[in-house]
């Protein structure tokens, strides 16, 4: 039988916490290319879909296509700052929206952390009603 002195079992735990720890961190890697795809369409004031509905825990990759003759955000800042965003560099410099030309399709990827229900709105036609809501079960 083994026997391990006190600092040799400290050791034997702390690398037994590590593994557990490495196991945890790559059971919870996200397969991107199995993330739900949503479409949502952006024209002239107007979202299509203007509602979503998205689980929390669940990754998405959210496309966006602007087929309108002017420049679209979709805005839903709350959202993305409580949400896990695996390519942020798609994002404007505040990570609060997505920016698009006309003509122009955008891909976000992430994973919603916290229920709730969140504005979803394009800050230069929120007047003309370009607004809409995402909830997170």
């Amino acid at each position: 039988m083994l026997t391990l002195s006190r600092p040799g079992r400290l050791l034997l735990c702390a690398g037994s916490a590590v593994a557990l720890s490495l196991f945890a961190v790559a059971a919870q890697a996200t397969d991107w290319k199995k993330a739900k795809e949503v479409t949502v369409v952006t024209t002239e004031s107007k979202f299509t879909p203007n509602k979503l509905t998205l689980r929390r825990g669940i990754p998405y990759r959210l496309h966006v296509e602007n087929r309108g003759k002017e420049m679209h955000e979709f805005n839903a800042a709350d959202l993305f700052k409580a949400a896990k965003i695996n390519n942020p560099a798609v994002l404007n410099a505040d990570k609060t929206e997505l920016v698009l030309h006309p003509g122009e399709t955008k891909d976000l990827y992430f994973i919603p952390r916290q229920a709730g229900h969140f504005k979803l709105v394009c800050p230069d036609h929120d007047w003309a009603g370009m607004t809409g809501e995402i909830t997170v079960e």
